[in-house]
């Protein structure tokens, strides 16, 4: 669906303001708008999840694990498609956030896959500047990622941060001497100028919405609290990946408002491809630090 035709299509639940500033910076946030009742059965199911985790030794497909993780000091990185283990997680995909998404992708929205990074306290770790669609490309930019702040979210605990306008930039080359890093080059940041990022501390409840083109990262967690952001991302129904989901899910594709689509709209700008993930996807803290770990 064209930009233009989604500006003019009716609203649910935004402004016209908001979505008129996220398409011109390419996020947004939405402060406080997720209600207790529902967090509180975010953060229950969480802490549910997080209890599972405690009998695991090393990463799996479920579970990412930071260095020290034990049954005792529970460390996580992330928890891979946390729709697909809770139906909680889902209802609240498919039942909270659909009418914010429509007024950013069109009335008919699609389901993509779904994450829970944790960036534990006292160290959790960075996530480096990158773009999305580079992992999961589509034929058009409509994908966007929705983060959840389970809990109030300041700025030393590493929130999200994006580069505004980065959205109608160039997509970048994410990997490095043939090796997919997930990341982009230093000679690449320097041309973004991360001096402008912003960064999108919110209280408990609160959305950050950016685009699949926008460059966005955040930094370690050196404070005393966690920074649990539960991600979902959805695009418009006439989006059509090229190729395999890296984090599939059992609802990838499902249409979770209005209808599906009988033509695929082609945005004309090329998109890099990833490596074939049929073989397997480690989460996006092992490529990009596997450059670290092989320098010692």
């Amino acid at each position: 669906m064209k930009t233009e035709d989604i500006l003019n299509s009716e609203l649910k639940i935004l402004n016209q303001k908001q979505r008129e500033f996220y398409f011109e910076y390419g996020y947004l946030l939405l402060e406080s708008i997720v209600d207790e009742k529902w967090l509180e059965i975010l953060r229950n199911t969480t802490n549910q999840m997080i209890e599972k985790s405690k009998e695991i030794k090393e990463s799996n497909k479920v579970f990412d694990l930071e260095k020290g993780h034990n049954y005792d000091d529970p460390r996580l990185r992330r928890l891979s498609s946390p729709n697909d283990h809770h139906i909680n997680y889902w209802k609240y995909a498919s039942e909270f956030l659909p009418l914010i998404i429509s007024d950013l992708v069109g009335p008919d929205v699609k389901f993509h896959h779904s994450k829970l990074n944790f960036k534990w306290s006292k160290g959790g770790e960075e996530v480096k500047w990158h773009q999305d669609i580079q992992f999961w490309p589509h034929t058009n930019y409509s994908p966007c990622t929705v983060g959840t702040y389970l809990y109030d979210c300041s700025i030393n605990q590493g929130p999200l941060g994006v580069i505004p306008k980065s959205h109608k930039g160039p997509l970048y080359d994410q990997y490095e001497n043939g090796k997919w890093t997930g990341n982009l080059s230093s000679n690449d940041e320097k041309e973004i100028d991360i001096n402008k990022a912003v960064y999108l501390d919110g209280l408990a409840g609160s959305v950050t919405i950016h685009n699949c083109r926008t460059v966005h990262g955040s930094k370690p967690n050196n404070s005393d609290l966690g920074r649990p952001l539960l991600l979902n991302v959805f695009s418009s129904a006439d989006a059509m990946p090229y190729t395999k989901n890296p984090l599939y899910s059992k609802y990838d594709q499902k249409i979770i408002l209005g209808k599906k689509a009988r033509w695929a709209y082609h945005d004309p700008r090329p998109c890099l491809l990833p490596p074939d993930w049929s073989s397997g996807y480690k989460s996006i803290f092992s490529y990009q630090q596997q450059k670290e770990n092989n320098n010692g």
